[in-house]
Parts: structure tokens; C-alpha cells; sequence
């Protein structure tokens, strides 16, 4: 994964700097401040590597297309609001932005809602060789997308090496996700929220690999958490099914779910025509069916079955009256026998002798039965108190390796 990166910066004195507006072109000053959408085109439209572009306090019209934004290693194009406490508002459009071909590119501090297909669509331009790459998104705001239909608050098609941080997404469409990968690589999602959405929180799909969701927050997701996998079009697949093995195809690999709390919603997790996949240090509250599901939705030829997962480590607490099949979902054409579980915390909080759950294969040293005396649930808090059963297992106990 790349690091953190960050435009330089001007070092100018006010004075300075208006003294030299009338001589120097904006994008050779490094910093671009718009108070509109044709001055936002207008600043896109010669945008050089190491541009830090502001964007005012008010409201904005959606339906944004721009193309070809490239940065540079070390100076990225950066489009942000002028004051984070104040930040701009963009409402309306097909998409509210849709950036396509870009690398080294970052969006911060933005306000997106009322699209009418999904809030911000990145994409590679259908040039699949050529993924864009290099993109950062942080403590962007997403909501009111669709409402109905196949409608996501991010879609992500074809995007590289790319890291989403401390955004929230809120109310996407029906059949939608809050963030849709297709053909996507080499990406971590780090400490976003997800709420009140449609058919699944974060998907990763059609080649997908390498991608870790971590320390994040669900809340009331839909049917499905976390999608790792999911059922794609082969003409979209990134890269292409006939570049991949022959027997060895699959809509998503090396993918990690670690640190995150889900609450309620359907399944958390759902292992879906994947080739690998960790799920570890997880909090799963009262989930409404089940707290994974093992699938295979794409049965073309070439297609592994869903196999490899591992579940470790995990704090589930559930209901009775909210439990099927003993808590994991086994659908037809996977290979469940090929899946690992180890020392998760499982708790049926209504009635805790019926708190084991009915796996594929054995699980190494499980916790089962026991009350993992939970802060204050009922307030959002899914730590543990001191002397819990837990201590070791849930979100609350991960920690994140050093870099």
C-alpha cells in the first residue's frame, strides 16, 4: 500500500500572495480557491500536478463529469473544502461527481446527496489496461442516493491502489451499496460508518483483490455487511476473465474485514464466490439471520467455489427469535469444508445455552455460552467491561499492525 500522501503547500504570506496573483497563473501557485461550478471547471480544466484546489462554503449543483486529472508521486491533485467545519454541499445529478482516468488524486471534506444513480462514481473510463490509480478519499459525507433500484453511494470500477478514510454513507439505494467495487485492487477502507442502507454496505466484486475494510462501523447496513465477492457481468471483469486462470476465476481474493462493529442488519459477512478471505476481530450485534453466509452466485465455467475463508477471532451476540440455521448460511456449489474457524466469542443473549453455532468444520478453541458483559450496547458502546470473557476477541480487541 502506498503512503499517506499530501500536497505541498504555498509558505506565502497573505500579502504575497495577492501581490502575486496578477502575474503568475493560479495552478503554478499551487492553491485555487472556487466559489463555483464554472470556476471548479475552470480550475479542473489545466489542473497540474501538485494543485490543491478549495472549494467554498455553500451549495452546489451535482452532475459532475470531469476526465484525465493526473498528479504526480508526492503531488497529488487535491479537491477539498475551504473550511473542513463549513464544508461545500453538492446535491443532484445522475452522479454527483464522476471522476474517470485519474491517479493521484484526492477528494476531502465534501458533502454529496440527492443523486439520482450514485453519489461519487470513479472509474478507469472502460480502458481496463489503464485503471485509475492513486486515489485518496477522506471525510466525505454520502447520502440520499436513489432511493430505489441499483443505486451506491460510492462505485468504484477499475481503480487501483486507493484508500477511503473516515467517510460516512448514509440512505443508498434499495438494490444498491454504500461503496461498490468492480475490478478493483490494492485498497484499504479505514474507519468509515455505514447507515440505514439498501442491499449491502461495501461489495467487492469482478476481480476485486487486496483489499482490507478495517475499524469500521455498520449500522442497520441491509441485507449483507460486507459482500466480499458478489455476481458480475464477465464483459466487466478487471482484469479479464480470460486473463485469468482457466480454473481458477473468482470475483474476489485476499480480502480482509478486521476491527469492524456491525449492528443489526441481515448478515454481516458474506463469503460469496471468493478465493481467501480473513474476517477477523470483528463485533457482530444482533444480527437479523444469520453472521456469515457462505454463496456462490456466479456459476460460469472456470469459477472456483466459494473457498478459503477464514472467521477468527470474532465477538458475535445474538437472539434466538433472530437466528436461522445456526447462524451460517450454506448455499449450493461452495466448498465450506475448505473454511477455518478459531476462538470467536459466540453469545445468544435471550437464551445463552443455545448459544453454539452450527459450522461447517470444527473450530479451534471457541468461546461459548458465556456473557461478554458489553459497556452499554443500548448506547452503541460494544466494548467489553474489565474481567469480560471477551477481552481478547471483538473489534474492541484489535489492533492494527504497524506499518
Amino acid at each position: 500500500m502506498f503512503g499517506r500522501m499530501r500536497g505541498p503547500g504555498v509558505g506565502r504570506s497573505v500579502l504575497i500572495f495577492w501581490a502575486l496573483m496578477s502575474t503568475v497563473p493560479l495552478h503554478a501557485q499551487g492553491v485555487v480557491r472556487v466559489r463555483s461550478v464554472p470556476e471548479l471547471r475552470q480550475a479542473l480544466a489545466g489542473v497540474r500536478p501538485g494543485t490543491r484546489i478549495l472549494i467554498a462554503p455553500g451549495e452546489y449543483s451535482g452532475g459532475l463529469y470531469f476526465a484525465n486529472l493526473h498528479g504526480a508521486p508526492g503531488r497529488p491533485i487535491v479537491l477539498a473544502a475551504e473550511d473542513r467545519a463549513n464544508p461545500p454541499r453538492f446535491v443532484g445529478g445522475n452522479n454527483v461527481f464522476q471522476f474517470s482516468d485519474v491517479s493521484y488524486f484526492e477528494l476531502q471534506d465534501l458533502v454529496l446527496s440527492g443523486a439520482r444513480f450514485n453519489g461519487l462514481n470513479i472509474d478507469d473510463g472502460g480502458t481496463y489496461d489503464t485503471p485509475s490509480h492513486h486515489v485518496v478519499l477522506r471525510n466525505l459525507r454520502v447520502s440520499e442516493v436513489g432511493p430505489e433500484g441499483n443505486r451506491d453511494g460510492i462505485k468504484l470500477s477499475g481503480l487501483d491502489d486507493f484508500r477511503i478514510e473516515n467517510c460516512r454513507v448514509e440512505r443508498w439505494g434499495s438494490g444498491g451499496a454504500g461503496i461498490d467495487m468492480v475490478g478493483c485492487h490494492r485498497g484499504i477502507i479505514l474507519g468509515c460508518v455505514f447507515r440505514q442502507g439498501g442491499a449491502t454496505a461495501i461489495q467487492s466484486k469482478g476481480g476485486s483483490a487486496q483489499i482490507t475494510i478495517r475499524g469500521c462501523r455498520f449500522e442497520d447496513y441491509g441485507l449483507r455487511g460486507v459482500n466480499i465477492g458478489g455476481i458480475t457481468g464477465l464483459e466487466f471483469f478487471r482484469p479479464p476473465v480470460d486473463q485469468m486462470p482457466a480454473n481458477g476465476r473468482y470475483e474476489a481474493k485476499e480480502i480482509r474485514v478486521e476491527g469492524c462493529t456491525f449492528v443489526r442488519g441481515g448478515a454481516p459477512v458474506a463469503f460469496v464466490g471468493v478465493d481467501g478471505a480473513v474476517v477477523r476481530f470483528n463485533t457482530l450485534y444482533h444480527p437479523g439471520r444469520w453472521a456469515l453466509r457462505i454463496l456462490q452466485e456466479n456459476t460460469e465455467p472456470g469459477f472456483v467455489p466459494s473457498r478459503n475463508g477464514v472467521f477468527e477471532d470474532n465477538l458475535i451476540v445474538f437472539r434466538s427469535d433472530q437466528w436461522a440455521s445456526g447462524g451460517v448460511n450454506i448455499g449450493a456449489d461452495t466448498a465450506p469444508d475448505t473454511f477455518r474457524f478459531a476462538r470467536n466469542f459466540w453469545y445468544c443473549s435471550d437464551r445463552p445455552e443455545q448459544s453454539r453455532p452450527n459450522l461447517p468444520t470444527p473450530e479451534q478453541d471457541p468461546i461459548v455460552g458465556k456473557d461478554p458483559l458489553l459497556r452499554d450496547p443500548e448506547r452503541g458502546d460494544f466494548g467489553v467491561r474489565p474481567g469480560s470473557p471477551a477481552a481478547s476477541r471483538g473489534a474492541h480487541a484489535f489492533r492494527a499492525p504497524r506499518r
